[in-house]
């Protein structure tokens, strides 16, 4: 979501201002009229694009953990044959979205539970695969790094940097480039912090 640069159609325009609401006042506490007024249309007119709430909901959580897999692999193909340069580009990718893509996170945290069975193994599977893309990488950086704690380090780096809902409101963080700094800077030493570890192997 975060990378695009071209103007958002209206259904991105939708999905956003759903996003938004959800993640501050919950999934049960937004009407579909309050989504549409958001956007400028009529709550009906919401239904010439989705289904329902349950439908936005599904469309943005399965929709945020595609992108990241999607936008890890590229990231992984573009610094191919440079482990160091790999890691530097995931994990910049993902400070850009807990960054910009805050409500996202809040979301997931509190509704996916609310998903249909089948959308929330989706989301896991994407998930997955996508924690997987960064043990490969972290294990080429750090080549005595045994599997299971590269997998537990990589975890407790996306809680690090999926914090950003919990630092305060977007005035009070330090702005987005010194925040963005300080969250590679803790991200790389909690990598090697883990590799040194006596746990790493």
């Amino acid at each position: 979501m975060a990378t695009r640069t071209d103007a958002p159609t209206r259904r991105e325009q939708i999905l956003k201002e759903a996003a938004r609401l959800f993640a501050e006042r919950g999934f049960h506490g937004v009407g579909v009229d309050e989504i549409g007024a958001a956007v400028g249309i009529s709550g009906p007119g919401l239904y010439r694009h989705f289904a329902g709430k349950d439908a936005m909901l599904a469309e943005l959580l399965v929709g945020i953990s595609g992108q990241l897999l999607t936008g890890g692999r590229r990231r992984a193909a573009e610094t191919a044959g440079d482990p160091e340069a790999v890691l530097d580009s995931l994990i910049e990718g993902h400070i850009d979205f807990a960054l910009d893509d805050r409500p996202l996170i809040t979301l997931h945290d509190r509704e996916l539970d609310r998903l249909r069975d089948s959308d929330r193994k989706l989301v896991r599977q994407l998930q997955r695969q996508y924690v997987e893309l960064w043990v490969e990488v972290l294990r080429e950086v750090y080549p005595g790094l045994l599997e299971p704690v590269a997998r537990a380090a990589v975890h407790a780096v996306f809680g690090l940097l999926n914090s950003t809902p919990h630092l305060g409101r977007r005035g009070a963080l330090p702005g987005r480039a010194a925040t963005a700094e300080l969250l590679r800077a803790m991200a790389r030493g909690a990598f090697a912090s883990a590799a040194g570890s006596p746990a790493a192997g």
